[in-house]
């Protein structure tokens, strides 16, 4: 996600304020210690541009 956001321009303040989110829930989810919910994955994925696939798919 965050390729995804920083190749788009956006800091994680103006992501969080676009799903409508705490900045601090943007770097925690990021990090990967924090699971955030479908509803705001899919409102990520909006604001990115991007699929539920592109952001949150592992590929192993």
């Amino acid at each position: 996600m965050k390729s995804a956001r920083a190749s788009r321009d956006l800091t994680q303040k103006a992501l969080a304020e676009q799903v409508e989110v705490s900045r601090q829930t943007i770097n925690l989810i990021e990090k990967g210690e924090y699971n955030p919910s479908l509803a705001l994955c899919i409102k990520i994925c909006k604001a990115l541009g991007c699929t539920l696939d592109d952001l949150f798919w592992d590929e192993y």
